[in-house]
């Protein structure tokens, strides 16, 4: 089998995990309103959570880099949000104004999502074993974002399947971007910082801007606030034991 292939079997396999997010979400067949501030109070701890290791790694490439990708982020979520602004989309059942936001939490993940395959197309141009270790924590890590972009859809009343579907779909720059990562390795070292500045600051500001203010509609603040700090710690806590 040639090399590039094996590299892009191993993209869709951390693409595919990010639908496993949706599993805990079989067992709830309804949410209440509190029940759906609550999951994405979590979704947001996780968003936050996933970020703060976005950054880290991020400024191992190169600070100023991520800081440069990171303002980015946040300008094109701006730029989204006002594109979006009286536009009617339909996602499943989602409308109207639940629909912007779910579109922004979708297109920020999938934003995300080009970074992390420029990371598994990169590290197949070191050893087997880098290699490996790269793409198991890539998946791994993929769960709990699958889990964010579920919390969020489910809240709204979208089928369990629908939001598995929209997690792989967010993952899905990953086989794509793995196999031009992997044969012009060179080329997209570089990008990296930039690439996962964008995601840490897009992902921020989309947690700041429009989730939590919507938690805080039917939820306490104290609440929330405990909620969002313990998912982003356990988040922070996954990352390094993957790591």
């Amino acid at each position: 089998m040639a090399p590039w292939v094996v590299v892009g079997i191993c993209g869709l396999a951390t693409a595919l995990a990010t639908g496993l997010g949706a599993i805990p979400f079989v067992f709830l067949r309804k949410l209440s309103p509190r029940a759906a501030a609550v999951s994405t109070a979590l979704a947001a701890g996780l968003m936050l959570g996933a970020s703060f290791g976005l950054v880290a790694e991020g400024t191992a490439h190169g600070g100023w880099q991520t800081l440069a990708g990171a303002v980015a982020g946040v300008v094109f979520i701006l730029v989204a949000q006002r594109m979006l602004e009286g536009h009617k989309l339909d996602i499943g059942s989602v409308r109207d104004a639940d629909s912007r936001r779910v579109a922004l939490m979708v297109v920020v993940m999938t934003v995300h999502s080009f970074s992390e395959g420029v990371a598994v197309g990169v590290s197949f141009g070191g050893s087997v074993t880098l290699a490996t270790v790269i793409t198991l924590a890539i998946a791994v890590h993929n769960i709990p974002e699958g889990l964010a972009i579920s919390a969020v859809l489910r809240s709204r009343g979208v089928p369990v399947w629908k939001c598995a579907g929209w997690s792989v779909f967010s993952s899905l720059p990953q086989p794509l971007m793995a196999v031009p990562a992997f044969l012009f390795v060179d080329s997209f070292r570089p990008t990296l910082p930039y690439g996962i500045g964008f995601a840490a600051g897009a992902m921020v500001f989309m947690v700041l801007a429009e989730l939590l203010p919507e938690t805080y509609e039917t939820e306490r603040k104290a609440t929330v606030a405990l909620l969002v700090s313990l998912a982003l710690v356990g988040m922070v806590l996954f990352q390094r034991a993957i790591g």
